[in-house]
């Protein structure tokens, strides 16, 4: 995570469409759609019948795939592709995604959203029979692991792969005869299909199938591998049945707010969020600001809820780039306002609540504060539309170490004094329980994955026993070995 950057990252996103004459261009757009999910770098993997193509590139998609030339070298009308968001020691051209393989039977190429838990100790294991690695990406495990199978056919040994791998995965796969998706038993991470000209489409959200114009089928379900061929698509259960436990966070925060992700619209989950959020802790005050731009939905929910105007006292800027160099640090430490800026008119000698997704680290909650208050308000209220975050992600989400999250080692009062409010308040765990269509939590079977606010990890984790998670500088950063970066 950048440090300048206060906020979770989501790892990646993916998509894939089968039979369709412009396989390319689509992909291309869907993971447009999809660049919130991973900005890092991307790529996309083509047959055209008889050869696999393949271009991969650091960068956004607007500026490496839209050149025509791009597209004319990736024919065929089967397509995969990954966005792709890096961590510490990720970086570079060798872990970007789709990887792809020459097996016996032919080429394969996977690409994937999530974290797979056991992949250090599975990696080991490989290495001593004699596999050796390209990459330091967990997804490459699953390459290994399927030329290793002992099964027959090509979708034989994907199961025989994923049967054993822990953590999350929601994968698109591309062999010369088909297109499979699959998500893990618990269905952490998205996976949705859809169908545009006749063609079926997998994607992390349902926002990659409005930009190409196809039509919503249906969520990719929990343990599910569907295989799609030219002959239609087939379901198949090959991992043990269990309870979801969806990422609550992509309701809070990953999401695009127009995608539908588990039959929830986001932008009206985030609304929901606001409204709880009013209802256990309102107060007093002239107006509510929303912290841009993740906040503002949240902050337009609550508005409605406590019967206060909605106001964008503060204004992002669209135009910042990720590689802004500060030549002192006196420039460096006004790097807020190069993306937010207070708007006076509206805030000066006013009562404000401002409404966040979250609180990470508290230094940019900071520095929004101070900004607020030299611009002249009496009062500073903060709510976050979310419970504090106390532990991290172990399943695709770039999190700081958990000595480093303020929530971990601070009380509310703590972190009101800490970020210089008047008051803060956090939504409860079953608050947004509520807001994301549940009565409350149940605890003796939560239905979200819900770690990163209650510690309560839904998988083993086996690359971190014996080892301290709760931040010791020692700790080996699951982000050497991550899907997605």
């Amino acid at each position: 995570m950048d440090s300048t950057d206060d906020k979770f990252k989501e790892e990646c996103g993916v998509f894939g469409i089968y039979g369709h004459a412009d396989a390319a261009a689509m992909t291309t757009l869907g993971l447009h759609s999809l660049q919130h999910r991973g900005q890092e770098a991307a790529g996309i993997v083509t047959f055209d019948g008889s050869i696999f193509h393949a271009e991969r590139h650091i960068g956004l998609i607007g500026d490496t795939f839209t050149k025509q030339s791009v597209i004319e070298r990736l024919p065929g009308q089967y397509a995969i592709g990954h966005n792709r968001y890096s961590t510490t020691g990720g970086e570079g051209m060798r872990n970007v995604q789709p990887f792809f393989a020459d097996f016996a039977g032919g080429g394969f190429a996977v690409a994937h959203n999530g974290n797979l838990t056991n992949a250090g100790t599975i990696r080991e294991q490989l290495q001593h029979r004699g596999a050796i690695f390209q990459s330091t990406s967990d997804t490459e495990v699953i390459l290994h692991l399927i030329a290793m199978s002992e099964e027959a056919r090509l979708v034989a040994k994907l199961t025989d792969a994923v049967k054993q791998l822990e953590g999350a995965f929601s994968l698109v796969a591309l062999s010369g005869k088909k297109m499979i998706g699959c998500r893990d038993a618990l269905g952490v991470r998205p996976l949705v299909l859809g169908d545009v000209d006749g063609s079926y489409v997998l994607a992390s959200e349902t926002c990659a199938l409005d930009i190409i114009g196809a039509r919503f089928v249906r969520d990719i379900e929990p343990g599910e591998m569907v295989v799609v061929t030219e002959n239609g698509i087939e379901s198949h259960f090959p991992l043990e049945k269990k309870p979801s436990r969806f990422c609550v966070f992509e309701y809070v925060y990953f999401a695009r707010p127009d995608s539908t992700v588990q039959g929830e619209n986001v932008y009206a989950v985030r609304k929901k969020i606001g409204e709880e959020l009013a209802r256990e802790s309102t107060i007093e005050a002239d107006l509510v600001v929303p912290v841009p731009d993740s906040g503002t939905p949240a902050a337009i929910g609550f508005a409605q809820e406590a019967n206060l105007p909605f106001e964008l006292g503060i204004i992002r800027n669209h135009y910042v780039g990720r590689t802004f160099i500060a030549p002192s640090d006196n420039i460096r430490h006004m790097g807020v306002k190069l993306k937010h800026n207070a708007n006076r008119k509206l805030i000066e000698g006013k009562r404000v609540i401002l409404v966040d997704d979250s609180i990470v680290r508290g230094t940019t909650s900071q520095k929004i504060v101070a900004m607020v208050r030299d611009a002249g308000a009496k009062e500073v209220h903060m709510r976050i539309a979310s419970p504090p975050t106390v532990s991290g992600c172990y399943y695709g989400v770039d999190t700081p170490q958990k000595q480093k999250l303020l929530a971990s080692r601070m009380s509310t009062q703590e972190m009101a004094d800490f970020i210089k409010v008047d008051s803060l308040s956090f939504l409860t765990i079953d608050g947004l329980y509520r807001a994301a269509g549940e009565a409350a939590r149940d605890n003796d079977m939560p239905q979200f994955c819900d770690a990163c606010f209650t510690g309560e990890y839904p998988t083993s984790l086996t690359d971190q026993e014996g080892i301290d998670i709760t931040g010791a500088d020692n700790v080996r950063p699951i982000s050497m070995l991550s899907g997605g970066r």
